[in-house]
């Protein structure tokens, strides 16, 4: 019966990454198209808490793309894109599937004496999501027997029924800044704004919170070898709210085949230190980041594992003036 107490709250958080900064799509729908190159295509994977309790599995796959750039004034984008992710957890008794397309456009409002621009975007996009409980791989009360539990006995819970499919909207902003060695992003953003329903219990009054996302991005290239790159999140779901801080520097290592090597680390407020590492290889990135827990887990007899590695593969990398070579974000 407890499960059915606390699957509520369990259920009333969306999937965070550590490396939030290689998850662009889930952060800002403004971000989509918001890229150093034509397209780009992202994975990441996430094991967390692997030890003491059942990993959560999180994967994600997407996409993103400039589209009619000639169409369209100069330094302006219009992006569209998609994205489709899954979450797994207590040994897949809970399942979460999700698939959301975006679109974005980002006008060009000022350009600086230095040769740089300023830009706004808006984002908006859909996502559809499912959810399910798999109640053969749960524990009831009422299947205790004496000495064990038998999964074969009724659970008792005759409230229990499979979440409906549910569709919620997102929208976001955007403000970029970028001139020769420097680039500068902000943004907000909102998630299931229109609020949509879901409970297990069959509970026309428990929804799905809104997710409110603010975050900053911030690159400059030192000198010809190395590049700083600096950002921050803050994202808040109904009583829960985080911030994530950290920076990065980049090493080109071979100009020609642009082989760069970043590392970093990231404070992740009051659960985690994530150090990370990078390689780049001309239009493909990979990342793997290890979370340092430094919460009440961190004093378990088992300490949790979590790891989270992303790839990225760019098309068309763009060479215009003002774009940085190894931006982590774009």
């Amino acid at each position: 019966m407890a499960f059915c107490l606390t699957l509520p709250e369990v259920l009333a958080q969306d999937p965070s990454f550590s490396q939030f900064f290689m998850s662009p799509l889930n952060v800002n729908p403004a971000l989509t198209g918001n890229i150093n190159g034509q397209w780009r295509a992202i994975s990441n994977i996430r094991s967390q808490w692997t030890g003491p309790v059942s990993p959560y599995n999180t994967g994600t796959v997407s996409f993103d793309s400039k589209m009619l750039r000639e169409q369209l004034p100069e330094n302006s984008i219009l992006g569209a894109g998609g994205m489709l992710m899954y979450d797994r957890a207590m040994d897949g008794a809970l399942t979460s599937l999700y698939a959301s397309l975006n679109g974005s456009y980002h006008l060009q409002f000022a350009e600086s004496q230095n040769g740089g621009f300023h830009r706004i975007g808006v984002g908006i996009g859909g996502i559809f999501g499912h959810r399910r409980v798999d109640y053969t791989k749960l524990n009831f009360g009422e299947q205790f027997d004496g000495r064990g539990f038998n999964t074969n006995l009724p659970t008792g819970e005759v409230a229990l029924s499979q979440m409906k499919p549910y569709f919620s909207t997102s929208f976001g902003f955007l403000y970029n800044y970028a001139s020769e060695g420097f680039n500068l992003d902000l943004g907000f953003s909102e998630f299931h704004a229109n609020k949509p329903k879901q409970s297990f219990l069959e509970d026309e009054n428990q929804i799905l919170p809104i997710r409110y996302v603010g975050h900053a991005n911030f690159e400059l290239a030192l000198n010809e070898l190395f590049i700083l790159s600096a950002n921050g999140i803050y994202q808040q779901q109904s009583k829960t709210s985080y911030f994530s801080v950290g920076g990065a520097v980049g090493y080109l290592l071979d100009e020609q085949d642009k082989i760069i090597l970043n590392a970093g680390v990231w404070y992740w407020s009051n659960n985690a230190i994530v150090p990370y590492a990078g390689f780049s290889y001309q239009n493909f990135q990979l990342g793997l980041s290890y979370d340092l827990t430094i919460s009440k887990l961190a004093y378990n007899s088992i300490r949790p594992n979590t790891f989270e590695l992303s790839l990225v593969l760019r098309g068309d990398k763009d060479r215009k003036k003002g774009i940085i070579y190894c931006p982590i974000w774009k």
